[in-house]
């Protein structure tokens, strides 16, 4: 990752961000409403809890055949994934209440789905959030060397089958923070001094980081198998459970970022972006099935990407009814809103776009 942090054009001629702001601001003031969460939220977060957890207790509890264990794990992995998205993602945006601490609670969520409040603040509210999709500062671009993201990463001859094999690698993202990535991301954010908010301890975050990530093996792999399940059947059950987690966040995350209308901006000899963030916004995300309610409710709302990228302070819940200012405003300023009208046209074009970028360059 490039230390040198990119900045962005201050002079907004179109006056965009400043119309937008306006305009959703009054939208919320003309209808009375908050823009955090409401019982729709709350009602959301207790479904989600319980397709989580639900099944974990049952595994604990009946003596079943190991495919019933394997398909109660896949249930906990969808669960899994639907907290991070709907209660940890707003959580941690600060958009779930405007209580603090109920904001805070829900982003320590994070901690049972296998991550860390530290670092996940750091690469996605600061590093993905402000540099969207510039290589080298965002690191949902850094797949490194097995996966091509953007035309500005080395291509290796195996990138050929990229598309093929990509989604095999996706479901391995929650493992991956269980087991390595927290520790390499740790060491390398406070090595860079990065922070969101207030900087903490280095001592007290490394010993959060070890206790509970020790409290989590304990509940999913140490408990079961002091209960009497044979530590195979709790190993494979774990692991599939994150696969199924690792793939629907990963893909939902993709697609947002990963075709071949976003772009991939490059600062200039100043170390400038072109565009001011509110517009890079515009040029590097990408909507999907917006009109999907299963796939709005479901995702948490992250497949109306531009309006969480521009408006990260707002729940989710919100991003139906914003969605047509933005859009119009947008138009309004000759700037684009890029957007599928289905989840499964979105795949198809993400994967279309791995292909394309599985081609070894031109010299």
């Amino acid at each position: 990752m490039n230390n040198v942090a990119p900045t962005f054009a201050k002079q907004d001629n179109l006056k965009f961000f400043r119309t937008l702001n306006s305009r959703v601001n009054n939208y919320f003031k003309e209808n009375n409403i908050q823009k955090t969460g409401n019982w729709k939220l709350y009602l959301k977060t207790i479904i989600m809890f319980a397709v989580f957890l639900t099944p974990y207790f049952v595994i604990l509890t009946l003596d079943m055949p190991f495919w019933l264990h394997l398909l109660l794990a896949i249930v906990i992995g969808i669960g899994m994934a639907g907290v991070g998205m709907n209660v940890m993602h707003d959580g941690n945006h600060g958009s779930y209440s405007n209580i603090s601490w109920v904001n805070k609670f829900m982003g320590g969520t994070i901690y049972i789905l296998a991550g860390n409040v530290y670092n996940w603040q750091v690469q996605h509210n600061v590093l993905h959030h402000t540099y969207t999709n510039i290589v080298g500062h965002d690191e949902d671009l850094d797949a490194g060397r097995v996966i091509r993201f953007s035309k500005d990463a080395k291509w290796y001859s195996f990138h050929r089958f990229q598309q093929y094999y990509s989604v095999f690698l996706y479901g391995l993202l929650t493992f991956n923070w269980a087991i390595t990535t927290d520790f390499k991301q740790m060491k390398s954010y406070l090595k860079r001094k990065l922070s969101y908010g207030e900087a903490k301890n280095p001592k007290i975050l490394w010993t959060t980081l070890l206790i509970t990530k020790a409290i989590y093996f304990s509940i999913w792999i140490v408990l079961p198998m002091i209960i009497g399940i044979t530590w195979w059947k709790v190993l494979v059950a774990f692991f599939v459970m994150h696969y199924t987690a690792g793939l629907i966040l990963s893909i939902v995350f993709q697609l947002a970022h990963v075709v071949k209308e976003t772009t991939n901006p490059v600062p200039n000899e100043d170390g400038e972006i072109e565009n001011t963030w509110a517009i890079h916004q515009l040029f590097t995300t990408t909507n999907f099935a917006p009109k999907n309610w299963i796939i709005n409710w479901y995702t948490g709302g992250l497949n109306h990407q531009i309006e969480h990228h521009i408006f990260p302070n707002i729940s989710h819940i919100h991003y139906g009814k914003i969605a047509k200012i933005v859009k119009e405003t947008a138009q309004e300023c000759n700037l684009p809103y890029y957007e599928y009208k289905t989840f499964r046209s979105a795949v198809i074009a993400h994967f279309q776009h791995l292909k394309e970028l599985g081609v070894k360059p031109a010299l």
